[in-house]
């Protein structure tokens, strides 16, 4: 056996939580401006007389799922994961940074700009929107774009940086991260706007500088990942001359893996879609996310129907669904990492998502204090899927279409990050009781279940390696 000499820059432990917290520092802004409206619908409502936009809830629903229109519609975001896989994580980053900061100063724009009552018409579909609302919807689609395209590349970075490391507990300190970014939108942005007279331009001002600041952050990594490709190569170049006096020709694993990556075939893409564990996860990331996200646009206003609760503080309480995220993610990835059970964890989130939406459909006990503790509930759900399904996607799909095989959960996840607000948007506009609206979203948790029990069969026919752990020992 020869002896492995190489030495890579993620080796380091100190140089990959750098690089884990500059990215992850990047989808914190960019989640940030994802939520940084939910809360104010209760402004974009009002009567333009009144201060707000004249904004209906159909309106309202529309635009919440506009930042998925162009990802679905036009197949962005499954171009984007193979323009990754293609490109390289630099090019492909620094893109999806600009189209957020682009997006979202359309989007400023849009809210900001008195239109005269102009409304955006197409008669023969019979749809209308306020102008403001059809610009903002632009800007949000766009911004939407480069958010789930930077999201993939985030996911691949820390694939890259962690293989065989605590790669799980790196990506639940990313989730968590970016939670703590919907948490400052949800509890952050109605106050902000209010204390600028009811602006609804205040945050999202806010919101783009601090995106601008993240897209610089994102450049400083593009430094440090060329700078791991150089001692990639320097490592690779160590161990064949180890190798070149050597009768027998030693394995490397990692390099492989380097030179995978740039060695990217669209027939590759058959791997992807004939493999049922992939499609196991990549359904349940659609119901799980349809049942949480979508969730979280609506349910200021559901705190303030159903629970009593004041309008000033009412996106506190679903701010507690991302804020304890930012504590319960990494510890469960923590925990995938080291006793594995990645499956056995989205079950019981599944389950937890389930129980929850059907509480605040029986609208028993309608109370604030209630309404916490079912919200901390389901932040705890929130925590244990993502933790244990973002790590499992490495395990069933090789390195070098791991951009596609991403960006391909991205889209259809897309589909009801999408859709279902407009559903709910319309839905609510018949049944302010909410009690429709959540039953959908209980039945998403439902199928959610029945997935999960679906992926542990499948896991153990094919033998993923989900309920193994992650760090090899």
């Amino acid at each position: 056996m020869v002896e492995k000499v190489r030495t890579i820059l993620s080796d380091s432990k100190g140089a990959r939580w750098a690089a884990l917290i500059i990215v992850a520092f990047t989808m914190m802004m960019g989640y940030f401006i994802t939520d940084v409206m939910s809360p104010l619908e209760v402004l974009l409502t009002k009567s333009v007389a009144q201060g707000g936009l004249g904004w209906t809830s159909d309106d309202y629903g529309f635009f919440s799922g506009s930042y998925g229109y162009i990802n679905v519609f036009l197949l962005m975001l499954f171009f984007g994961g193979i323009i990754l896989d293609k490109m390289g994580i630099r090019f492909t980053g620094t893109l999806a940074c600009g189209l957020m900061v682009i997006g979202v100063c359309i989007k400023f724009f849009g809210v900001t700009h008195d239109f005269e009552g102009a409304r955006f018409t197409i008669d023969a579909l019979n749809f209308s929107l306020p102008m403001s609302a059809a610009v903002a919807s632009l800007g949000f689609s766009i911004f939407g774009t480069g958010c789930e395209i930077c999201g993939i590349t985030v996911s691949k970075i820390i694939t890259k940086w962690f293989t065989g490391h605590e790669l799980a507990l790196a990506m639940g300190i990313q989730v968590a991260l970016a939670r703590m970014g919907t948490a400052g939108a949800l509890m952050g942005s109605l106050p902000i706007a209010k204390a600028f007279g009811g602006k609804v331009g205040a945050p999202v001002l806010l919101g783009t500088v601090l995106l601008i600041i993240g897209f610089l952050a994102f450049l400083v990594y593009t430094v440090m990942d060329k700078k791991l490709d150089k001692s990639v190569e320097e490592a690779e170049v160590a161990d064949e001359a180890i190798a070149a006096g050597k009768a027998e020709e030693t394995e490397i694993k990692d390099t492989e893996e380097a030179e995978e990556d740039e060695d990217f075939h669209f027939s590759d893409l058959k791997y992807i879609f004939t493999n049922p564990g992939f499609w196991c996860i990549c359904l349940l990331c659609l119901l799980f996310y349809s049942g949480v996200f979508p969730f979280l646009k609506f349910a200021t206003k559901l705190m303030i129907a159903n629970y009593n609760v004041p309008e000033d503080l009412a996106g506190i309480i679903p701010g507690l669904i991302p804020f304890g995220t930012i504590l319960l993610t990494p510890l469960f990835g923590s925990l995938y990492d080291r006793i594995g059970k990645g499956a056995t964890l989205m079950l019981i989130g599944s389950i937890m998502l389930t129980a929850v939406h059907f509480i605040f459909a029986i609208h028993i006990l309608p109370y604030w204090w209630f309404a916490v503790i079912v919200m901390i509930t389901l932040g705890i759900a929130f925590s244990l899927v993502p933790s244990a399904m973002w790590p499992s996607v490495p395990k069933i799909i090789p390195m070098k279409t791991l951009g596609s095989a991403y960006s391909i959960i991205f889209y259809i996840q897309n589909i009801g990050l999408s859709l279902v607000p407009v559903l709910i948007g319309k839905v609510n506009g018949y049944d302010p009781t909410y009690t429709t609206s959540m039953s959908i979203f209980c039945g998403f948790g439902v199928a959610a279940v029945v997935l999960s029990l679906l992926l542990l069969a499948v896991d153990k026919k094919k033998h993923y390696g989900l309920q193994e752990a992650n760090i090899k020992k």
